[in-house]
């Protein structure tokens, strides 16, 4: 898989903020094909930083609701959570 193929989407969240502010952890939707291996491969070769440590959650399917009737049910994904090494920093979160 291409590394855009792998990484979806950045998850930018107040904890998101705070995790790559003062942890240096940073949070993105991932293909739910992939693993721990493609993900830090994607990370390192998309943005060009070292990735020392990826943690993935499989986020489950949801009902949800859109007005006062309408049920609508919200598909399962997948998060990784990527730790990088001191000092490194994603340039495209700074500023958000």
């Amino acid at each position: 898989m291409h590394p855009y193929e792998i990484l979806k989407r950045p998850i930018l969240t107040e904890k998101s903020n705070f995790q790559s502010d003062y942890l240096g952890q940073y949070t993105f939707e991932v293909d739910r094909r992939a693993n721990k291996h493609q993900v830090k491969k994607a990370v390192e070769e998309a943005f060009d930083v070292e990735v020392i440590k990826v943690n993935i959650i499989n986020v489950p399917a949801k009902m949800g609701r859109y007005g006062r009737r309408r049920v609508v049910r919200i598909p399962a994904w997948k998060k990784a959570i990527v730790t990088l090494a001191p000092g490194e920093r994603i340039e495209v979160f700074e500023g958000v």
